[in-house]
């Protein structure tokens, strides 16, 4: 059964966001291997705490996500 494990950095995605991306996935799971496989397919999100997540040797938080979608570099 498929298993879709999605980690975002804790505070980025509201709970509206999040659903959103757990339908989604699933939706282009269904669309790859058929739609009888939709009550089998599942979607986890985890959550990591801001300052856990490194990128290139540097800390990432919850802060620098929201300036890196606002358009700023960080």
């Amino acid at each position: 059964m498929p298993l879709i494990q999605v980690n975002v950095i804790k505070d980025v995605f509201t709970p509206a966001q999040k659903r959103d991306i757990i339908s989604r996935l699933t939706d282009a799971m269904v669309e790859i291997e058929g739609e009888n496989m939709r009550p089998v397919t599942w979607c986890v999100i985890h959550e990591v705490a801001s300052g856990d997540w490194g990128i290139a040797g540097n800390a990432l938080t919850t802060a620098d996500v929201h300036a890196l979608a606002a358009g700023v570099s960080v």
